[in-house]
């Protein structure tokens, strides 16, 4: 077993108590705003979102790289880190303050500007306090980070909700930000006080290689912010508030996948890495194929069973007000495809990052030339599709610069035949879902839980039937079922389970077929 297997663990725990907390407070909120007001909330903080990823500039993410190197000096780059966040933080509170009117026209609200205050102090206490759990992390304090992110979004959870209970107006619910923030920075202080008692002061010298050292990453993240986020102010600057509550409802995101395919990639960057090296073309192919088959395995059954449950999905998520979401989440949720080709890791492997830069610039370009057009054509729509297909050109021109890198020609860069085998199986099991979705008379929840069952059940089926699986996933998947069942027997399957098969263009290696589907590991704190 791996050694970072057990932190990851517990890391994980830490950040699902955090996702079960933070997820649920806009399923709340839309119970208790009217689509207008939900609407201005969600615009608030995407802004907030925007200004906390690009303002931190990597400093905070430096500290994963400085402070592990040199542990003696380590509470002088904690010092520099928030130094910078705050300086960078008051910068935001003031262009919030100042350009009020520019950004309620941007995002066509005037409802914005009373707010945009609030905001602004509450970005400047938790830009300050984004160093907490990755100290503690850098000082390997596995259990610590995990219970500080579990309670710190349950405190987040608790003061963005229960202040609107008693007075229902987004008044309350940013004091009760801005408490939040006040009480996590509060923390923050006396734990890297105690942590790295008298040496918690700057350093201009290492704070200026911890520029150099961010300087590049928050370039990358600049761009990665704007192309992934153009289309809700595009949204936001065409239509009114309740009308981006509702597009806003359309896009959300599922956080379980985004957890898959990041595990599933890092670990396969760490498994490319000595291969490149050494140049071994043919094992680097192969993991490749690896991790596009396992993902696929997971994702396309994710995409199949949200189309055909996406109505009573956000039905009974965000209440029936809501329901003019489901053709753009549906159609949003097809974006879950693209992601199983982890270009990015293996363009960072062979260091191409000025490549993968090249790529966000261009897929933010396409969006801002295209977004106006497509908007007018499709109206809601249109600003998905947009989105979707610069991210089809940039996966297409991806792949060409990984098949010159490995050496192959287009045929063989990814395993068609393998992700059509798997499309094939989620869009039967699909087909079963719905037939048996169209036959219930039951309310939305009743129907949700039986469809993903019967999609569940129906996809497992068939996967066990073409023999997909590897032989340890058999394995696995029996042993849980027979937990499940409390050892039932299994009559025939257990033929299936036990029968060697797998496609030829799996490129399965002998050491890929011993690992399970996709390693978890931590998502990146915050959800939008």
């Amino acid at each position: 077993m791996d050694s970072g297997f057990k932190p990851t663990l517990i890391l994980m725990s830490g950040r699902t108590v955090a996702f079960a907390a933070t997820f649920f407070i806009p399923v709340v909120l839309t119970r208790i705003f009217s689509q207008a007001d939900f609407g201005t909330y969600k615009q608030l903080f995407l802004i907030y979102a925007t200004l906390y990823s690009i303002a931190q500039c990597g400093m905070a993410e430096s500290l994963f790289y400085f402070v592990p190197r040199a542990p003696r000096q380590a509470g002088r780059y904690v010092a520099n880190a928030m130094l910078f966040l705050a300086a960078a933080g008051l910068g935001c509170f003031a262009l919030l303050a100042t350009t009020e009117s520019l950004i309620t026209r941007w995002l066509s609200n005037g409802d914005l500007a009373p707010y945009l205050t609030s905001l602004g102090a509450f970005l400047v206490l938790m830009m300050v306090s984004a160093v907490l759990e990755i100290a503690i992390i850098a000082h390997r304090g596995y259990r610590l980070a995990a219970s500080s992110y579990g309670v710190s979004d349950l405190l987040r959870a608790a003061l963005f909700v229960v202040p609107v209970l008693f007075v229902p107006h987004l008044e309350s619910l940013l004091l009760g930000a801005v408490a939040y923030a006040a009480l996590r920075l509060t923390a923050t202080i006396v734990y890297l006080s105690h942590a790295f008692k008298g040496d918690l002061r700057p350093d201009p010298a290492r704070l200026r290689a911890q520029l150099r050292y961010a300087a590049p990453f928050g370039i990358a993240i600049l761009f990665e912010i704007m192309q992934s986020s153009f289309h809700q102010y595009a949204v936001s600057y065409h239509f009114d508030a309740a009308t981006f509550a509702v597009y806003a409802v359309g896009c959300l995101q599922i956080p379980f996948v985004d957890s898959v395919v990041t595990s599933a990639g890092n670990v396969m960057m760490v498994r490319m890495s000595d291969e490149v090296r050494d140049g071994r073309t043919e094992t680097v192919l192969s993991i490749w194929h690896d991790t596009i088959r396992d993902l696929a395995l997971v994702c396309f059954p994710v995409v199949g069973v949200l189309l055909v449950t996406a109505r009573e999905l956000i039905v009974s998520l965000f209440t029936p007000s809501y329901a003019a979401s489901v053709p753009i989440f549906m159609v949003w949720s097809t974006e879950i495809l693209l992601a199983v080709l982890r270009t990015d890791g293996v363009l960072r492997v062979y260091a191409e990052t000025p490549f993968i830069l090249t790529l966000n610039a261009l897929r933010l370009g396409l969006i801002v030339l295209l977004i106006g057009r497509f908007v007018e054509s499709f109206g809601l729509m249109g600003a998905v599709l947009v989105t979707i297909l610069a991210g089809v050109v940039a996966k297409g021109l991806a792949l060409a610069r990984i098949a010159r890198l490995m050496r192959v020609g287009a045929r063989r860069v990814v395993p068609w035949r393998t992700l059509a085998a798997i499309l094939a199986i989620a869009t039967g099991a699909g087909l079963v879902a719905w037939v048996a979705r169209a036959a219930l008379e039951l309310p939305a929840v009743p129907t949700l839980f039986v469809t993903g069952l019967v999609y569940a059940g129906t996809y497992l089926g068939l996967v066990l039937q073409v023999g997909l699986l590897r032989e340890s996933e058999r394995v696995a998947i029996a042993g849980w079922v027979r937990r499940l069942t409390g050892g039932v027997r299994r009559g025939g399957a257990g033929v299936l389970w036990s029968r060697e098969a797998s496609l030829p263009e799996s490129g399965s290696s002998s050491v890929a077929g011993e690992r399970a589907i996709a390693p978890s590991r931590p998502p990146a704190h915050g959800s939008r």
